[in-house]
């Protein structure tokens, strides 16, 4: 059962008891997740898996999520699906830890905010836009030229290039 207050944190203190192969699916569906002050997920899924290693307990995600964004071009609002995965391993003791550092806590439960949290983010574009053939804000006026035409054209001749488009 899902603690409401901590939806991302699994007990996995069974799965570190039983034999090497042992293997354990974790689902997650939510209307809405929230990870840390800033991201916030609607809807947001995802599946789990918890392997037992010789070295540890193997956690590989799957996971999708939709993201509110602003398009760098028209400066409206879209919803963007985002989808990652990740692998890691949590180590039983410090010998056999891998570059992540993650060791498997005393109590057995795993938070899984804070990695799905940054495999997140990193999934979010750098510069979302909105649609392909987005046109953007009219340089002249700031009318978003994707909803009207505000009549306004750049001149052609204004570049030092337009000499260039007489050659073709």
């Amino acid at each position: 059962m899902v603690n409401p207050r901590k939806p991302f944190r699994l007990n996995v203190g069974f799965i570190a008891k039983e034999e090497i192969g042992y293997s354990h699916q974790f689902p997650f569906e939510f209307d809405k997740a929230q990870l840390g002050d800033d991201l916030e997920l609607r809807p947001f899924g995802g599946l789990a898996t918890v392997d037992r290693t010789p070295q540890g307990l193997f956690l590989q995600g799957d996971f999708l999520g939709g993201v509110t964004l602003q398009c760098v071009r028209c400066l409206e609002d879209f919803q963007h699906t985002l989808r990652w995965e990740f692998s890691e391993l949590y180590a039983f003791n410090k010998k056999t830890v891998t570059e992540s550092g993650l060791i498997l806590p005393d109590d057995a439960h795993i938070d899984l905010q804070p990695l799905l949290r940054e495999y997140a983010l990193l999934e979010v574009p750098i510069n979302p836009i909105c649609k392909p053939e987005c046109k953007g804000l009219c340089p002249v006026c700031g009318e978003n030229l994707n909803v009207t035409d505000c009549g306004h054209h750049p001149d052609q001749d204004d570049s030092p290039f337009a000499v260039l488009k007489n050659l073709l």
